[in-house]
């Protein structure tokens, strides 16, 4: 499994990709947002470290010259503070999960397994409903009347709920069933929240309904 981690610490980075290495992981190592870009440019990688504070660009900029390019590797993003203005940030712009530092190494590598399997696992085919259409490759959804890129999460999600519709989850289900008990019902909620947006933007006959605090896919 390939990595690539941007952080301009540079003691922090030589710790953490040790670490790394030893589980297993490929490590390449950057320490600014230039080199980040740069490296995404001329090499495949399974899934991305990215640091927020970083010379030259920082995580997000990256992170949004990725999605408009049309690299949709998994992103796990490094933050020095969990303010929820820098986990939405993140997700707006296309990240897959945050960390807050300073962090333990054992989720760390945890977060890092479950994404590039969650990732793997959901890319198959091209889902449908009503007249959106999901292709779990591109992350691309469309619908007669528009289209747009979903993050890697927001693709698994509405992926679940299309395989899944018209059958009623609460957060704390999404969690345990999606993501094995590892996240948290507030992310699942916030992506909820993401992925009812996105389908209003490209005016999808499907969307997702609430009964109590349980979310469906289903028309109306």
């Amino acid at each position: 499994m390939k990595i690539l981690y941007a952080e301009d610490e540079r003691q922090l980075s030589v710790a953490v990709a040790e670490i790394l290495k030893m589980e297993g992981f490929e490590v390449t190592t950057v320490y600014d947002g230039g080199q980040a870009m740069k490296a995404l440019e001329e090499d495949y990688f399974d899934a991305v470290i990215l640091d927020v504070m970083m010379p030259v660009a920082d995580g997000f900029e990256v992170l949004r010259s990725m999605r408009q390019s049309g690299n949709h590797t998994a992103v796990l993003m490094l933050t020095a503070k969990a303010t929820v203005d820098d986990r939405i940030t993140g997700l707006t712009e296309g990240a897959d999960d945050y960390l807050a530092k300073p962090f333990a190494m054992k989720e760390l590598v945890a977060r890092l397994r479950s994404l590039i399997r969650r990732n793997s696992d959901y890319r198959y085919s091209v889902l449908k409903y009503a007249n959106i259409e999901l292709d779990s490759n591109s992350c691309e959804l469309k619908s007669d009347k528009g289209s747009l890129r979903l993050n890697n999460t927001e693709a698994e999600l509405l992926a679940f709920l299309i395989r899944n519709d018209e059958t009623y989850f609460t957060a704390e289900d999404i969690n345990t069933q999606l993501w094995g008990g590892k996240e948290s019902p507030e992310k699942a909620e916030l992506y909820v929240f993401y992925l009812k947006n996105k389908l209003r933007q490209i005016h999808a006959d499907g969307n997702i309904l609430m009964r109590g605090d349980a979310y469906a896919l289903g028309e109306g």
